[in-house]
């Protein structure tokens, strides 16, 4: 793997991996570097089996404030158009385990834009997220106008990306981005928390809910609850299946395998 110098690999924690975007000079703000880095670490992470759950983090200004502006600006629209970036968002994207962000501070542009790609957004109560890159002659170019609109429905997602301005930490709650908001300095210790919980299933279990999760975003519900029943049959084959309803039946903490 390349030498990293924007994220930051903490723990160890079993079952978890947590990366932190550390770029605190610019607000954590995204270049394709940190992109890059972030794609690898993922990819490592789905190929070994000790980790279950990824924990992805900020600091207490900022999340991720966005794209790096300056080498956007060095882009003409070929530059644009065939630039790394995209492919990067795609790697990432791709992820196939549980991916926990834990939000403090600003999270806006690209910064927001990549705590969508997490399965679970955490947030203390000063987090504002946001899409604000019409201010500067643009429009969100990693998902922003796609996936936000899927989760917070067409008035509150026209009205950030067309106005581009934020939303609070509660506001995000309520209207389903973030799952749960805590005070500033819980974020962490919570989001690690539900990490570690999640890390404890049965993997075969939580990668098959996880792909038909994101599935329902693209499917009809009779597409999709097709492919639910598949797997749901399917993993009736699995050890950690027998093992769960075994446990449950005798009263006592199931040995999970991952089989």
């Amino acid at each position: 793997m390349r030498e990293r110098q924007d994220i930051k690999v903490e723990g160890p924690e079993v079952g978890v991996l947590c990366l932190r975007l550390n770029r605190p000079e610019v607000r954590n703000a995204l270049r394709t570097q940190t992109l890059r880095e972030l794609a690898d670490l993922l990819e490592a992470a789905a190929a070994d089996n000790a980790v279950r759950a990824v924990l992805l983090l900020g600091d207490k200004r900022a999340f991720a404030a966005g794209a790096d502006v300056r080498e956007m600006a060095e882009l003409d629209p070929v530059g644009v158009w065939q630039h790394e970036r995209p492919r990067q968002w795609e790697r990432i994207a791709r992820f196939p385990k549980p991916l926990l962000a834990a939000v403090n501070g600003y999270c806006l542009g690209g910064g927001c834009e990549l705590a969508m790609h997490a399965d679970i957004i955490l947030a203390g109560e000063g987090a504002c997220f946001g899409q604000p890159e019409i201010r500067l002659g643009m429009i969100p170019g990693a998902g922003g106008t796609q996936r936000l609109i899927r989760i917070v429905g067409k008035a509150l997602a026209s009205q950030m990306v067309l106005s581009g301005e934020p939303i609070d930490a509660a506001t995000a709650r309520e209207r389903g981005l973030v799952a749960e908001v805590v005070e500033a300095e819980q974020v962490e210790p919570r989001a690690l928390e539900l990490a570690r919980s999640i890390a404890e299933r049965p993997l075969l279990a939580v990668l098959a809910a996880k792909e038909l999760l994101q599935q329902s975003f693209e499917t009809s519900l009779s597409v999709g609850l097709e492919a639910e029943r598949r797997s749901f049959a399917l993993l009736a084959a699995s050890d950690d299946r027998n093992e769960g309803i075994a446990a449950f039946l005798e009263k006592r903490r199931p040995n999970f395998h991952g089989r």
